[in-house]
Protein backbone atom coordinates (compact mmCIF):
# COMPACT_ATOMS: atom_id res chain seq x y z
CA UNK A 1 0.00 0.00 0.00
CA UNK A 2 1.34 3.46 -0.84
CA UNK A 3 2.02 6.13 1.73
CA UNK A 4 -1.06 8.15 0.80
CA UNK A 5 -3.37 5.22 1.49
CA UNK A 6 -1.51 4.43 4.69
CA UNK A 7 -1.93 8.05 5.76
CA UNK A 8 -5.68 7.73 5.17
CA UNK A 9 -5.85 4.63 7.37
CA UNK A 10 -3.78 6.34 10.04
CA UNK A 11 -6.10 9.35 10.00
CA UNK A 12 -9.12 7.06 10.31
CA UNK A 13 -7.94 5.69 13.66
CA UNK A 14 -7.16 9.07 15.22
CA UNK A 15 -9.63 10.81 17.54
CA UNK A 16 -8.06 14.26 18.04
CA UNK A 17 -9.37 17.23 19.94
CA UNK A 18 -9.11 20.83 18.82
CA UNK A 19 -9.37 24.31 20.23
CA UNK A 20 -12.32 26.54 19.45
CA UNK A 21 -16.09 26.58 19.27
CA UNK A 22 -16.09 26.06 15.52
CA UNK A 23 -14.01 23.48 13.65
CA UNK A 24 -10.64 24.92 12.63
CA UNK A 25 -9.58 24.71 9.02
CA UNK A 26 -7.17 21.85 9.66
CA UNK A 27 -9.92 19.64 11.10
CA UNK A 28 -12.20 20.32 8.13
CA UNK A 29 -9.35 19.59 5.72
CA UNK A 30 -8.44 16.37 7.54
CA UNK A 31 -12.05 15.17 7.52
CA UNK A 32 -12.04 15.43 3.75
CA UNK A 33 -8.82 13.40 3.73
CA UNK A 34 -10.03 10.55 5.92
CA UNK A 35 -10.04 11.63 9.59
CA UNK A 36 -12.39 9.21 11.30
CA UNK A 37 -13.34 11.07 14.45
CA UNK A 38 -12.92 14.12 16.63
CA UNK A 39 -13.42 14.49 20.36
CA UNK A 40 -15.06 17.48 22.04
CA UNK A 41 -14.02 18.95 25.37
CA UNK A 42 -15.45 21.71 27.56
CA UNK A 43 -13.41 24.27 25.63
CA UNK A 44 -15.53 23.44 22.54
CA UNK A 45 -18.88 23.95 24.29
CA UNK A 46 -20.84 27.19 24.76
CA UNK A 47 -24.46 26.15 24.51
CA UNK A 48 -26.61 23.53 22.73
CA UNK A 49 -27.20 25.58 19.59
CA UNK A 50 -23.49 26.20 19.18
CA UNK A 51 -22.59 22.52 19.66
CA UNK A 52 -25.26 21.41 17.20
CA UNK A 53 -23.91 23.89 14.64
CA UNK A 54 -20.37 22.68 15.26
CA UNK A 55 -21.24 19.03 14.69
CA UNK A 56 -23.30 19.92 11.60
CA UNK A 57 -20.22 21.65 10.18
CA UNK A 58 -18.16 18.55 10.85
CA UNK A 59 -20.72 16.34 9.08
CA UNK A 60 -20.84 18.67 6.11
CA UNK A 61 -17.21 17.63 5.53
CA UNK A 62 -17.68 13.94 6.36
CA UNK A 63 -21.22 12.65 7.05
CA UNK A 64 -20.09 9.56 8.93
CA UNK A 65 -17.51 11.21 11.19
CA UNK A 66 -17.61 10.00 14.77
CA UNK A 67 -18.07 12.88 17.19
CA UNK A 68 -16.91 11.79 20.63
CA UNK A 69 -17.20 13.47 24.01
CA UNK A 70 -16.18 12.65 27.57
CA UNK A 71 -19.55 13.20 29.26
CA UNK A 72 -20.06 11.11 32.38
CA UNK A 73 -23.07 13.23 33.46
CA UNK A 74 -21.61 13.62 36.93
CA UNK A 75 -18.67 15.58 38.29
CA UNK A 76 -17.01 14.95 34.91
CA UNK A 77 -19.19 16.92 32.51
CA UNK A 78 -18.46 18.71 29.25
CA UNK A 79 -21.87 19.75 27.94
CA UNK A 80 -22.70 21.42 31.26
CA UNK A 81 -19.19 22.35 32.32
CA UNK A 82 -20.12 26.00 32.74
CA UNK A 83 -22.79 25.40 35.37
CA UNK A 84 -22.41 21.83 36.62
CA UNK A 85 -24.28 18.72 35.59
CA UNK A 86 -28.03 18.57 36.00
CA UNK A 87 -27.71 14.80 36.34
CA UNK A 88 -26.10 12.83 39.16
CA UNK A 89 -22.95 10.86 38.56
CA UNK A 90 -22.33 7.16 38.93
CA UNK A 91 -21.81 7.00 42.69
CA UNK A 92 -25.19 8.63 43.29
CA UNK A 93 -26.90 6.18 40.94
CA UNK A 94 -25.12 3.31 42.66
CA UNK A 95 -26.29 4.59 46.05
CA UNK A 96 -29.90 4.51 44.86
CA UNK A 97 -29.27 1.10 43.25
CA UNK A 98 -32.23 1.19 40.90
CA UNK A 99 -30.97 0.00 37.49
CA UNK A 100 -34.15 1.25 35.82
CA UNK A 101 -33.39 4.75 37.09
CA UNK A 102 -29.80 4.47 35.89
CA UNK A 103 -31.02 3.41 32.45
CA UNK A 104 -33.47 6.34 32.40
CA UNK A 105 -30.77 8.86 33.32
CA UNK A 106 -28.40 7.49 30.67
CA UNK A 107 -31.14 7.49 28.03
CA UNK A 108 -32.01 11.09 28.93
CA UNK A 109 -28.37 12.03 28.46
CA UNK A 110 -28.18 10.06 25.23
CA UNK A 111 -31.15 11.91 23.76
CA UNK A 112 -29.49 15.23 24.54
CA UNK A 113 -26.15 14.15 23.11
CA UNK A 114 -27.78 12.77 19.97
CA UNK A 115 -29.66 16.04 19.49
CA UNK A 116 -26.31 17.85 19.71
CA UNK A 117 -24.81 15.59 17.05
CA UNK A 118 -22.58 13.55 19.37
CA UNK A 119 -22.28 9.89 18.41
CA UNK A 120 -19.71 8.38 20.84
CA UNK A 121 -19.54 9.01 24.56
CA UNK A 122 -16.47 8.01 26.59
CA UNK A 123 -18.71 6.63 29.35
CA UNK A 124 -19.72 4.88 31.52
CA UNK A 125 -16.90 4.56 34.02
CA UNK A 126 -16.99 0.83 34.80
CA UNK A 127 -14.26 0.90 37.44
CA UNK A 128 -14.89 -0.73 40.81
CA UNK A 129 -13.72 1.82 43.38
CA UNK A 130 -12.07 -0.74 45.65
CA UNK A 131 -9.56 1.74 47.10
CA UNK A 132 -11.33 4.70 48.77
CA UNK A 133 -8.06 6.66 48.61
CA UNK A 134 -8.22 6.56 44.80
CA UNK A 135 -7.46 10.13 43.66
CA UNK A 136 -8.98 9.95 40.18
CA UNK A 137 -12.03 7.64 40.24
CA UNK A 138 -14.02 8.07 43.47
CA UNK A 139 -17.52 9.37 42.72
CA UNK A 140 -17.03 8.50 39.03
CA UNK A 141 -17.56 4.83 39.96
CA UNK A 142 -20.92 3.28 40.76
CA UNK A 143 -19.34 1.89 43.94
CA UNK A 144 -17.06 -0.68 45.54
CA UNK A 145 -19.26 -3.76 44.99
CA UNK A 146 -18.38 -5.41 41.65
CA UNK A 147 -21.86 -6.77 41.06
CA UNK A 148 -23.54 -3.45 41.82
CA UNK A 149 -21.11 -1.74 39.43
CA UNK A 150 -21.82 -4.41 36.82
CA UNK A 151 -25.60 -4.08 36.87
CA UNK A 152 -25.43 -0.28 36.65
CA UNK A 153 -22.74 -0.33 33.97
CA UNK A 154 -25.00 -2.55 31.86
CA UNK A 155 -28.03 -0.34 32.54
CA UNK A 156 -26.09 2.80 31.62
CA UNK A 157 -24.88 1.21 28.38
CA UNK A 158 -28.42 0.14 27.45
CA UNK A 159 -29.87 3.55 28.23
CA UNK A 160 -27.29 5.58 26.33
CA UNK A 161 -27.25 3.33 23.27
CA UNK A 162 -31.05 3.19 23.11
CA UNK A 163 -30.85 6.90 22.27
CA UNK A 164 -28.45 6.24 19.39
CA UNK A 165 -25.16 7.21 21.07
CA UNK A 166 -22.39 4.62 21.38
CA UNK A 167 -21.20 3.90 24.90
CA UNK A 168 -17.55 3.34 25.82
CA UNK A 169 -16.87 1.44 29.06
CA UNK A 170 -13.67 2.54 30.80
CA UNK A 171 -10.87 2.16 32.06
CA UNK A 172 -10.12 -1.46 31.09
CA UNK A 173 -9.15 -3.64 32.91
CA UNK A 174 -10.05 -1.46 35.91
CA UNK A 175 -8.69 1.72 37.52
CA UNK A 176 -10.42 1.39 40.89
CA UNK A 177 -7.68 -0.07 43.08
CA UNK A 178 -4.96 2.55 42.88
CA UNK A 179 -3.59 5.55 44.73
CA UNK A 180 -2.01 6.93 41.54
CA UNK A 181 -3.65 9.15 38.90
CA UNK A 182 -2.64 7.91 35.43
CA UNK A 183 -2.68 11.49 34.16
CA UNK A 184 0.56 11.90 36.13
CA UNK A 185 2.18 8.48 36.56
CA UNK A 186 1.67 4.79 35.84
CA UNK A 187 -0.57 3.06 38.38
CA UNK A 188 0.21 -0.52 39.33
CA UNK A 189 -2.68 -2.86 40.12
CA UNK A 190 -1.23 -5.63 42.27
CA UNK A 191 -4.30 -7.86 42.44
CA UNK A 192 -4.17 -11.56 41.62
CA UNK A 193 -5.90 -12.91 38.53
CA UNK A 194 -8.52 -14.49 40.79
CA UNK A 195 -9.28 -11.11 42.38
CA UNK A 196 -9.42 -9.42 38.99
CA UNK A 197 -11.95 -12.00 37.82
CA UNK A 198 -14.02 -11.52 40.97
CA UNK A 199 -13.89 -7.72 40.98
CA UNK A 200 -12.38 -5.49 38.28
CA UNK A 201 -13.44 -7.55 35.28
CA UNK A 202 -17.03 -8.18 36.39
CA UNK A 203 -18.43 -4.83 35.11
CA UNK A 204 -16.58 -5.12 31.80
CA UNK A 205 -18.06 -8.55 31.21
CA UNK A 206 -21.48 -7.02 31.91
CA UNK A 207 -20.80 -4.15 29.51
CA UNK A 208 -19.85 -6.58 26.73
CA UNK A 209 -22.97 -8.65 27.41
CA UNK A 210 -25.04 -5.45 27.19
CA UNK A 211 -23.65 -4.75 23.72
CA UNK A 212 -21.31 -1.88 24.49
CA UNK A 213 -19.91 -0.48 21.26
CA UNK A 214 -16.53 0.64 22.59
CA UNK A 215 -14.12 0.01 25.46
CA UNK A 216 -11.46 2.48 26.61
CA UNK A 217 -8.13 1.18 27.83
CA UNK A 218 -6.57 2.26 31.10
CA UNK A 219 -2.91 3.24 31.32
CA UNK A 220 -2.38 0.66 34.06
CA UNK A 221 0.29 -1.90 34.83
CA UNK A 222 -1.43 -5.11 35.92
CA UNK A 223 1.29 -7.73 36.51
CA UNK A 224 -1.19 -10.58 36.94
CA UNK A 225 -2.17 -9.99 33.31
CA UNK A 226 1.06 -8.61 31.84
CA UNK A 227 4.12 -7.98 34.04
CA UNK A 228 5.86 -5.81 31.46
CA UNK A 229 3.45 -3.55 29.59
CA UNK A 230 0.56 -1.27 30.61
CA UNK A 231 -2.86 -2.38 29.43
CA UNK A 232 -3.02 0.14 26.58
CA UNK A 233 0.10 -1.43 25.04
CA UNK A 234 -0.50 -5.08 25.95
CA UNK A 235 -1.53 -7.74 23.44
CA UNK A 236 -2.22 -10.06 26.35
CA UNK A 237 -4.75 -7.64 27.83
CA UNK A 238 -6.34 -6.19 24.68
CA UNK A 239 -6.14 -9.35 22.57
CA UNK A 240 -6.12 -12.43 24.75
CA UNK A 241 -8.31 -11.03 27.54
CA UNK A 242 -10.63 -8.42 26.05
CA UNK A 243 -11.08 -9.89 22.56
CA UNK A 244 -10.73 -13.63 23.10
CA UNK A 245 -11.82 -14.24 26.67
CA UNK A 246 -14.44 -11.52 27.13
CA UNK A 247 -15.58 -11.76 23.50
CA UNK A 248 -15.55 -8.04 22.76
CA UNK A 249 -15.79 -7.27 19.04
CA UNK A 250 -16.27 -3.49 19.06
CA UNK A 251 -13.83 -0.59 19.01
CA UNK A 252 -10.99 -0.41 21.52
CA UNK A 253 -10.18 3.25 22.23
CA UNK A 254 -7.09 4.32 24.11
CA UNK A 255 -7.22 6.74 26.96
CA UNK A 256 -5.43 9.94 25.92
CA UNK A 257 -1.97 9.04 24.63
CA UNK A 258 -0.43 12.27 25.94
CA UNK A 259 -1.05 11.19 29.54
CA UNK A 260 2.20 10.92 31.47
CA UNK A 261 1.61 7.32 32.59
CA UNK A 262 2.53 6.21 29.07
CA UNK A 263 3.96 9.22 27.25
CA UNK A 264 6.79 9.64 29.75
CA UNK A 265 7.84 6.02 29.18
CA UNK A 266 7.09 5.26 25.56
CA UNK A 267 6.79 8.68 23.97
CA UNK A 268 3.76 10.43 22.53
CA UNK A 269 3.87 8.76 19.13
CA UNK A 270 5.46 5.60 20.48
CA UNK A 271 2.44 5.05 22.71
CA UNK A 272 0.06 5.40 19.76
CA UNK A 273 2.02 2.97 17.57
CA UNK A 274 2.44 0.40 20.34
CA UNK A 275 -1.25 0.65 21.25
CA UNK A 276 -2.33 -0.06 17.69
CA UNK A 277 0.08 -2.99 17.46
CA UNK A 278 -1.33 -4.37 20.71
CA UNK A 279 -4.90 -4.30 19.43
CA UNK A 280 -6.29 -0.80 19.99
CA UNK A 281 -8.42 0.55 17.15
CA UNK A 282 -8.67 4.27 17.92
CA UNK A 283 -6.21 6.74 19.40
CA UNK A 284 -7.65 9.40 21.69
CA UNK A 285 -5.57 12.60 21.81
CA UNK A 286 -6.11 16.27 22.32
CA UNK A 287 -6.99 16.98 25.90
CA UNK A 288 -3.63 18.67 26.20
CA UNK A 289 -2.14 18.41 22.69
CA UNK A 290 -4.87 19.73 20.44
CA UNK A 291 -3.33 21.17 17.30
CA UNK A 292 -2.65 19.99 13.77
CA UNK A 293 1.03 19.44 14.50
CA UNK A 294 0.21 16.84 17.15
CA UNK A 295 -2.22 15.03 14.86
CA UNK A 296 0.24 15.09 11.97
CA UNK A 297 3.02 13.81 14.20
CA UNK A 298 0.91 10.81 15.21
CA UNK A 299 -0.31 10.12 11.68
CA UNK A 300 3.18 10.23 10.24
CA UNK A 301 4.58 8.06 13.03
CA UNK A 302 1.91 5.42 12.36
CA UNK A 303 2.72 5.42 8.63
CA UNK A 304 6.45 5.19 9.35
CA UNK A 305 5.87 2.28 11.74
CA UNK A 306 4.02 0.35 9.05
CA UNK A 307 6.75 1.00 6.49
CA UNK A 308 9.42 -0.05 9.01
CA UNK A 309 7.56 -3.27 9.84
CA UNK A 310 6.90 -2.26 13.46
CA UNK A 311 3.14 -2.13 12.91
CA UNK A 312 1.60 -4.69 10.56
CA UNK A 313 -0.39 -3.09 7.78
CA UNK A 314 -3.12 -5.68 8.36
CA UNK A 315 -3.45 -4.56 11.98
CA UNK A 316 -3.86 -0.91 10.97
CA UNK A 317 -6.41 -1.88 8.31
CA UNK A 318 -8.33 -3.95 10.87
CA UNK A 319 -8.40 -1.01 13.29
CA UNK A 320 -9.66 1.34 10.57
CA UNK A 321 -12.32 -1.21 9.61
CA UNK A 322 -13.63 -1.36 13.16
CA UNK A 323 -13.81 2.43 13.32
CA UNK A 324 -15.78 2.33 10.08
CA UNK A 325 -18.14 -0.27 11.50
CA UNK A 326 -18.80 1.94 14.51
CA UNK A 327 -19.50 4.83 12.16
CA UNK A 328 -21.99 2.61 10.30
CA UNK A 329 -23.69 1.68 13.60
CA UNK A 330 -23.86 5.35 14.50
CA UNK A 331 -25.34 6.34 11.15
CA UNK A 332 -27.99 3.63 11.41
CA UNK A 333 -28.76 4.61 15.01
CA UNK A 334 -29.31 8.24 13.98
CA UNK A 335 -31.56 7.32 11.08
CA UNK A 336 -35.20 7.93 11.81
CA UNK A 337 -34.60 9.85 15.02
CA UNK A 338 -37.26 12.50 15.63
CA UNK A 339 -36.40 16.15 15.28
CA UNK A 340 -34.59 17.47 18.33
CA UNK A 341 -36.90 18.68 21.09
CA UNK A 342 -36.00 21.66 23.29
CA UNK A 343 -34.38 20.67 26.57
CA UNK A 344 -35.55 22.26 29.82
CA UNK A 345 -33.53 25.38 30.63
CA UNK A 346 -32.82 24.10 34.14
CA UNK A 347 -31.51 20.77 32.89
CA UNK A 348 -32.70 17.22 33.31
CA UNK A 349 -35.86 16.57 35.39
CA UNK A 350 -35.03 12.87 35.68
CA UNK A 351 -31.56 13.88 36.80
CA UNK A 352 -32.88 15.97 39.69
CA UNK A 353 -35.24 13.18 40.69
CA UNK A 354 -32.32 10.77 40.80
CA UNK A 355 -30.16 13.22 42.77
CA UNK A 356 -32.90 13.63 45.38
CA UNK A 357 -33.12 9.87 45.80
CA UNK A 358 -29.35 9.63 46.29
CA UNK A 359 -29.05 11.92 49.34
CA UNK A 360 -28.40 10.03 52.57
CA UNK A 361 -28.81 11.47 56.08
CA UNK A 362 -26.87 10.25 59.13
CA UNK A 363 -27.59 11.47 62.65
CA UNK A 364 -30.58 13.13 64.24
CA UNK A 365 -32.33 15.77 62.14
CA UNK A 366 -35.17 16.31 64.61
CA UNK A 367 -35.22 19.94 65.67
CA UNK A 368 -32.30 20.74 63.36
CA UNK A 369 -33.96 20.55 59.97
CA UNK A 370 -35.32 22.33 58.15
CA UNK A 371 -33.08 25.35 58.48
CA UNK A 372 -35.29 28.43 58.85
CA UNK A 373 -32.72 31.22 59.25
CA UNK A 374 -30.10 32.37 56.77
CA UNK A 375 -27.12 30.06 57.13
CA UNK A 376 -23.38 30.45 56.81
CA UNK A 377 -21.74 27.90 54.51
CA UNK A 378 -18.05 26.97 54.76
CA UNK A 379 -16.86 25.07 51.67
CA UNK A 380 -13.52 23.29 52.02
CA UNK A 381 -11.84 23.08 48.62
CA UNK A 382 -9.15 20.50 47.91
CA UNK A 383 -7.32 20.16 44.57
CA UNK A 384 -9.27 17.95 42.20
CA UNK A 385 -8.07 15.65 39.48
CA UNK A 386 -7.62 16.76 35.88
CA UNK A 387 -10.61 14.71 34.68
CA UNK A 388 -12.90 17.18 36.44
CA UNK A 389 -12.71 20.47 34.60
CA UNK A 390 -11.41 23.39 36.65
CA UNK A 391 -14.15 25.51 35.09
CA UNK A 392 -16.96 23.31 36.44
CA UNK A 393 -18.64 25.00 39.44
CA UNK A 394 -19.46 23.11 42.61
CA UNK A 395 -20.64 23.87 46.10
CA UNK A 396 -23.74 24.26 48.24
CA UNK A 397 -23.71 27.97 48.99
CA UNK A 398 -25.40 29.20 45.83
CA UNK A 399 -28.32 26.71 45.71
CA UNK A 400 -28.86 27.11 49.45
CA UNK A 401 -28.99 30.91 49.10
CA UNK A 402 -31.60 30.50 46.37
CA UNK A 403 -33.87 28.71 48.82
CA UNK A 404 -32.76 30.53 51.99
CA UNK A 405 -32.06 34.18 51.09
CA UNK A 406 -29.36 35.84 53.13
CA UNK A 407 -27.20 32.71 53.25
CA UNK A 408 -23.51 33.54 52.98
CA UNK A 409 -20.61 31.40 51.79
CA UNK A 410 -16.86 31.27 52.20
CA UNK A 411 -14.59 28.83 50.34
CA UNK A 412 -11.36 27.80 52.03
CA UNK A 413 -8.30 25.95 50.80
CA UNK A 414 -5.48 24.47 52.83
CA UNK A 415 -3.39 27.56 52.06
CA UNK A 416 -5.88 30.12 53.38
CA UNK A 417 -7.45 28.19 56.25
CA UNK A 418 -8.10 30.37 59.35
CA UNK A 419 -7.63 29.06 62.86
CA UNK A 420 -11.39 29.24 63.40
CA UNK A 421 -13.36 28.34 60.24
CA UNK A 422 -16.64 29.15 62.05
CA UNK A 423 -15.83 32.78 62.84
CA UNK A 424 -18.42 34.35 60.52
CA UNK A 425 -21.25 32.07 61.61
CA UNK A 426 -22.00 33.43 65.08
CA UNK A 427 -25.70 33.14 65.87
CA UNK A 428 -26.51 31.50 62.52
CA UNK A 429 -26.91 27.94 61.28
CA UNK A 430 -23.58 26.57 60.08
CA UNK A 431 -23.10 24.19 57.16
CA UNK A 432 -19.68 22.60 56.52
CA UNK A 433 -19.23 21.34 52.94
CA UNK A 434 -16.50 18.84 52.10
CA UNK A 435 -15.39 16.66 49.19
CA UNK A 436 -13.66 13.36 50.00
CA UNK A 437 -13.08 14.34 53.62
CA UNK A 438 -11.29 11.05 54.30
CA UNK A 439 -8.49 11.84 51.81
CA UNK A 440 -7.42 15.23 53.18
CA UNK A 441 -5.92 15.43 56.69
CA UNK A 442 -5.97 19.24 56.73
CA UNK A 443 -9.67 19.20 55.94
CA UNK A 444 -10.42 16.65 58.65
CA UNK A 445 -8.55 18.74 61.20
CA UNK A 446 -10.43 21.89 60.18
CA UNK A 447 -13.81 20.16 60.36
CA UNK A 448 -12.94 18.71 63.77
CA UNK A 449 -12.08 22.20 65.03
CA UNK A 450 -15.29 23.60 63.62
CA UNK A 451 -17.40 20.85 65.20
CA UNK A 452 -15.69 21.34 68.56
CA UNK A 453 -16.82 24.97 68.46
CA UNK A 454 -20.17 24.36 66.74
CA UNK A 455 -21.41 20.80 67.38
CA UNK A 456 -24.74 21.88 65.88
CA UNK A 457 -23.14 22.34 62.43
CA UNK A 458 -24.41 20.23 59.55
CA UNK A 459 -21.72 18.44 57.53
CA UNK A 460 -22.49 17.91 53.83
CA UNK A 461 -20.22 15.53 51.91
CA UNK A 462 -20.22 16.10 48.14
CA UNK A 463 -17.65 13.40 47.46
CA UNK A 464 -17.12 9.83 48.61
CA UNK A 465 -18.79 9.49 52.05
CA UNK A 466 -16.10 7.28 53.51
CA UNK A 467 -15.85 9.33 56.72
CA UNK A 468 -19.13 10.33 58.38
CA UNK A 469 -18.68 12.92 61.11
CA UNK A 470 -20.78 15.37 63.10
CA UNK A 471 -24.16 15.04 64.71
CA UNK A 472 -25.95 15.56 61.40
CA UNK A 473 -24.36 14.48 58.11
CA UNK A 474 -25.69 14.58 54.54
CA UNK A 475 -24.06 12.63 51.70
CA UNK A 476 -24.96 13.56 48.12
CA UNK A 477 -22.52 11.10 46.43
CA UNK A 478 -21.30 13.75 44.03
CA UNK A 479 -20.74 17.48 43.56
CA UNK A 480 -23.03 18.03 40.58
CA UNK A 481 -25.47 20.92 40.35
CA UNK A 482 -28.30 18.41 40.72
CA UNK A 483 -26.72 16.95 43.88
CA UNK A 484 -26.25 20.38 45.46
CA UNK A 485 -29.83 21.35 44.67
CA UNK A 486 -31.11 18.12 46.21
CA UNK A 487 -29.09 18.75 49.38
CA UNK A 488 -30.30 22.36 49.61
CA UNK A 489 -33.90 21.19 49.30
CA UNK A 490 -33.43 18.68 52.09
CA UNK A 491 -31.78 21.27 54.34
CA UNK A 492 -34.55 23.82 53.85
CA UNK A 493 -37.58 21.62 53.26
CA UNK A 494 -38.26 23.71 50.13
CA UNK A 495 -38.57 22.54 46.53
Amino acid sequence: MNERNLAGLAATVLQPGFVGTTPPDWVRRWLAEGLGAVVLFARNVVDPDQVAALTATLRAERPDVLVAIDEEAGDVTRIESGRGSSRPGNLALGAVDDPTLTEDVARDLGVELADLGVTLNYAPDADVNINPANPVIGVRSFGADPHLVARHTAAWVRGLQSAGVAACAKHFPGHGDTRVDSHHDLPRIGASRARLDAAELVPFRAAVAAGVQAVMTGHLLVPALDPDLPATLSRRILGDLLREELGFSGVVVTDAVEMRAVADRYGFAGTAVRALAAGADAICVGGERADEAAARYLRDAIVAAVIAGELPEERLAEAAKRVGQLAEWSTAARAGRPDPAPHPADGSPVGLTAARRAVRVSGDAVGRLPLTAAAHVVEFAAPHNIAIGAETPWGLGAPLADLLPGTTTVRLTEADLPADPTGAAAGRPLVLVVRDLHRHPWMRAAVDRALATRPDAVVVELGLPELVTGGLHLATHGATRAAARAAAELLTGVR
